[in-house]
């Protein structure tokens, strides 16, 4: 079912999120007063076929692809190699990056720019799935699912004096990340099927980059798993662990009122990519 906030949405974007076994689509009216109405709708992913024949069905399916939309944006969670700008080239991204993620799928190799980072986002997209994506629609923008949140948190990451660890929770895994001097100090992705799992990864992240538990700060956000049990067992080791909370961080933006929707497309929505 769609969720929805405000009326007659003049829609000029549809946003299409997925993972590897989730789908979405939403948009956000700026055309209304500045409230930004958001519509939310989580599409059943089938088990058994590819995320591009879920694709197919959904655009035919859903109900707000058959909407007459002008832009689309893919969120696109995905494996990701970070290049600092100056180092990048072009003309080698695809080949360094098979050679960072084997993969025996064809996929098409893109990348976002973080200029606040001084960094370049590389990752990569299912071929099948991009052309089903390329037939719909003719103006198409591909987004790395992590940008819009390490461009949230680094923001963020200016208050108060303290190192930072960041513990991005979703689509059963997290990312663990850190920033200094407009760079990134840490990044990496863990599969996490339990709090446990999560528990070790932060632990050792925090361990490995040198942190003070006394004085340096750990937060997490996102789709915490067990998420009193982790917190307890982390504050028997670090003293500041803090969570996140959307609502509060996003100034009750119309984002953070849609249930279920996730923190990267809240954080796209109300920050921007």
């Amino acid at each position: 079912m769609i969720q929805e906030t405000g009326n007659n949405l003049r829609r000029r974007w549809l946003t299409i999120r997925v993972s590897r076994n989730t789908l979405s689509f939403s948009t956000i009216d700026f055309a209304n007063g500045g409230e930004c109405p958001i519509t939310y709708e989580p599409y059943v992913v089938k088990s058994g076929i590819s995320m591009a024949a879920n694709l197919r069905e959904a655009l035919r399916d859903a109900e707000l692809p058959t909407m007459n939309f002008t832009k689309v944006r893919v969120l696109a969670d995905a494996p990701v190699l970070l290049i600092p700008v100056e180092m990048f080239q072009e003309s080698t991204l695809a080949q360094l990056y098979h050679h960072s993620f084997p993969k025996n799928e064809p996929c098409t190799v893109l990348h976002n720019v973080l200029p606040d980072l001084n960094t370049v986002v590389c990752f990569a997209i299912n071929r099948d799935l991009k052309t089903v994506i390329d037939d719909h629609f003719q103006n198409t923008q591909f987004i790395s699912l992590l940008s819009p949140v390490w461009r949230h948190l680094y923001q963020r990451s200016f208050t108060g004096a303290r190192n930072k660890l960041y513990g991005y929770f979703h689509d059963q895994k997290v990312d663990i990340f850190a920033f200094q001097q407009s760079r990134f100090r840490f990044s990496n992705q863990f599969e996490v099927n339990r709090a446990h799992d999560a528990l070790y990864f932060l632990l050792y992240v925090w361990k490995q980059q040198n942190l003070q538990q006394e004085h340096d700060e750990l937060h997490l956000v996102g789709e915490i798993p067990e998420r009193e049990w982790l917190i307890e067992q982390l504050k028997r080791y670090l003293q500041k662990v803090y969570v996140i909370n959307p609502t509060a961080d996003f100034n009750r933006a119309p984002a953070t009122q849609i249930k279920n929707m996730p923190y990267d497309l809240m954080t796209l929505f109300t920050k921007g990519r």
